[in-house]
Formats: structure tokens, C-alpha cells, sequence
């Protein structure tokens, strides 16, 4: 009988996937589903990067890479940093990695093992805790709330570290909140850090670019005292509509960066080459394609909140980024899992239920409007319906 380390049991899954795949599956039956459960842009790569990826294969760049990318690519990333950011990032800092969720299996792979603990959002991006579990290391969720807008809360945060702590993973702009931490706590996180300086920070910054209502991205990269041990996360899947591209990209302290690499070389080898030089055209071409997406997004938004605090027994307050609504639905009387499943299997309406983003999760789900504003107008119609015909009683 084969077996399989013990560690496996513990690995979770991204269930937004497995909602995307029932929703194939009743499409494939002849249902008509609306799909707002997976968190991918339903806008075309935009058509200068695609050419470059096109180009970079008719030149020949068929062979494996440097595994830490190739360096137009990490100057790319720098420059990008810098021009948004205003920080100084050298190249030579910079990883190139095969998606987002690389940069979390590094890291949490060098600071998990039993006897420690990370801290991390909940609700927050499922992967966070299904790794660190699988190392080992006790997950310590940092409650994300709605009545803080949900932001994470510095003094919250910094309540909860202990001495066995070694990772402190944040989100901001979040998944799948769409919640934005203003500067202000934030620094008050980065002083309070200055206590602990044995604790390392991964920052996902995944959906750095896509922010409303004049609310600005504060990246962690732009505090000095932190640099030596923070890990940046960032990517061209939500920024450039490049998810199928699988293009991620982080910036290492130097203590960590060999041990990064070294994982690289031992799991990926190299991101593809041609994804790369695409990954170049995006960065450093022109930008007007992502302030499109942004503004059809933030139109959307506006639809999909509004819509939502129109339903019956539904609050939602305004998301301040990435492309997700986090309603309120304690007052349906449904458990969140089991009114997603309903208004997939009864209303054609693909939802992700909260408690799949964590045990603060209970009592909302995730709708993404990276979809049309004719397909979310028919979504909230069938949800309306669906929540008038089993109000409470």
C-alpha cells in the first residue's frame, strides 16, 4: 500500500476552483450560470504583450532561463516599482516566479515548521493557511473585519504575536474583501514591528494597482526599517489580465534571497521564456490598458454594491479595491456555504461561501465583478428572486 507523508492531510484546497468546476459542469448540461466566483479579469491580455510573448518565440527563446528570471525582466519589475512606488529596488533583489502563489510556498516553506506560527488574514486568500499547515507550523488567523472596513487592524495584529512567531503574512489591497489598509495603520504595523525583529513579513500585493475612491496602495516596500526582512509579492495575472500566463514576481532581503533560489532551482527551473519577455512589454509598455480595466471595474463595483444593498436581508459595504464585493448575509438565516451552494444548484449563480476564506468568514460570501455589467445585473436579479422566495420566517 502506498503512503503518503502525514503532512498532506493537512493541505487544504482553493475552492474557488472547485466552484468554477461545478459550474462547468451545470453549463455543460445546458444551465445558464453567471459566474462570479472566480477571481480572474474577463478582459483579453492586452494585445502589445501577447504580440511580445508571439515575438519572443519566433526569435528563438526556447530554452531555459536564469531560474531567477531573465534580468530585462527583474529591471523591468524594478523600474515598475520605482515609477509607482517611488522605492529603489535593485534587480538584482528581484525573483521571477511561474505566479503568485510561488512566492507563498517559499516563504511559508522557510519559516514553518511545528513549534512555530504565522500569523495570517482571515478571511484571506485559502492558500495562506492550507501552507502553513502543511509545514507544520501553527496558522494564527489575524481577524479581518468589517467594521474596520475590513482592514487589518495594526494593534490587533501585534496583540497576537508571541515568541514562537516567525511569519506575518498581510494583503492589502485583500482577497477576498476587497478591503485597503490606509497608511496610517500600516505605520503603526511597521513600529510596532520594530519590537520583533526576529519576524519576517510577506506582503501580497497581488492586486497593488487596482484601487478606487482615491484610496492609494502603500506598499511595504516603501519603509526602510522593515527591508531587511520583508518579501514582496506581486504578479501580471490581475494588473495585465495575464492569469493563464502564470507570471509572478517577488523582491527577497538578501538573507533570504539564495534560499529562494535555491527552491527555485530545486521546484521550477525557470518561468518560461516568451512569458517573460511579455512580462517585459507589460511593465514596461504602455499602461493605458490597465487604467481601462480599473475604471470598468470601479463601474462595476458601483453596480454590484449597489445592487447587493438592495437585496433582501444583504448589507455590503464599498469595496475600496482588487474586484470583489464581501456582502453581509447574516440576516438571510442561511449558513454562507450552503446559500453559495443553493444559488449555484437553484438560482444559476456562481458565489464562493466566506467560510472558504477562513472561520471569520461565517455569514458572507465573495462575489467577483471581473465579469460583465449585463451578467452581474442578471446574477443580483436571480439572487434577488432567490432570497425573496426563501425569506426567513
Amino acid at each position: 500500500m502506498l503512503r503518503v507523508v502525514p503532512s498532506f492531510d493537512r493541505i487544504g484546497e482553493e475552492n474557488a476552483f472547485a466552484v468554477l468546476a461545478r459550474a462547468g459542469a451545470l453549463a455543460a448540461q445546458g444551465r445558464d450560470i453567471v459566474n462570479l466566483g472566480i477571481g480572474q479579469p474577463d478582459f483579453a491580455t492586452p494585445a502589445h504583450i501577447v504580440e511580445a510573448g508571439i515575438k519572443a518565440l519566433r526569435d528563438g527563446h526556447h530554452g531555459y532561463t536564469p531560474a531567477i528570471g531573465i534580468p530585462p525582466l527583474r529591471e523591468a519589475v524594478a523600474r515598475d516599482l520605482h515609477r509607482r512606488h517611488g522605492v529603489e529596488v535593485s534587480p538584482d533583489a528581484v525573483m521571477i516566479v511561474p505566479g503568485g502563489k510561488v512566492t507563498m510556498f517559499m516563504a511559508i516553506l522557510m519559516f514553518g515548521e511545528p513549534g512555530a506560527e504565522i500569523l495570517y488574514p482571515d478571511p484571506g486568500f485559502p492558500i495562506y493557511r492550507s501552507m502553513i499547515a502543511f509545514t507544520g507550523a501553527t496558522p494564527v488567523p489575524v481577524p479581518i473585519r468589517e467594521a474596520n472596513g475590513f482592514a487589518f487592524s495594526a494593534e490587533e495584529t501585534l496583540s497576537l504575536i508571541t515568541e514562537r512567531t516567525r511569519l506575518l503574512i498581510v494583503n492589502s489591497p485583500a482577497n477576498p474583501t476587497g478591503g485597503v489598509t490606509p497608511k496610517a495603520e500600516i505605520d503603526a504595523l511597521v513600529q510596532g514591528l520594530a519590537a520583533h525583529p526576529g519576524i519576517a513579513v510577506l506582503s501580497d500585493e497581488i492586486y497593488g494597482s487596482m484601487t478606487y475612491d482615491g484610496e492609494a496602495h502603500v506598499s511595504l516596500l516603501t519603509y526602510p526599517e522593515i527591508r531587511d526582512r520583508l518579501i514582496a509579492l506581486d504578479g501580471a495575472s490581475k494588473t495585465y489580465a495575464m492569469t493563464g500566463w502564470r507570471l509572478g514576481w517577488s523582491v527577497w532581503p538578501k538573507p533570504l534571497y539564495d534560499a529562494a533560489r535555491k527552491l527555485a532551482v530545486n521546484s521550477f527551473s525557470c518561468v518560461n521564456a516568451s512569458t517573460q519577455w511579455a512580462g517585459v512589454a507589460a511593465l514596461d509598455g504602455p499602461q493605458d490598458c490597465v487604467a481601462t480595466m480599473v475604471a470598468a471595474f470601479d463601474q462595476r463595483r458601483t453596480l454590484v454594491v449597489d445592487g447587493l444593498n438592495g437585496l433582501p436581508n444583504i448589507s455590503c459595504i464599498t469595496p475600496k479595491g482588487a474586484f470583489y464585493a464581501f456582502p453581509n448575509i447574516a440576516r438571510t438565516g442561511w449558513k454562507a456555504k450552503a446559500l453559495a451552494t443553493a444559488l449555484l444548484d437553484e438560482a444559476g449563480v456562481a458565489v464562493i461561501g466566506g467560510p472558504d476564506f477562513g472561520v471569520h468568514g461565517e455569514g458572507y460570501l465573495r462575489l467577483s465583478y471581473a465579469n460583465s455589467a449585463e451578467n452581474i445585473a442578471r446574477a443580483l436579479e436571480r439572487m434577488n428572486r432567490f432570497l425573496s422566495d426563501h425569506a426567513p420566517g
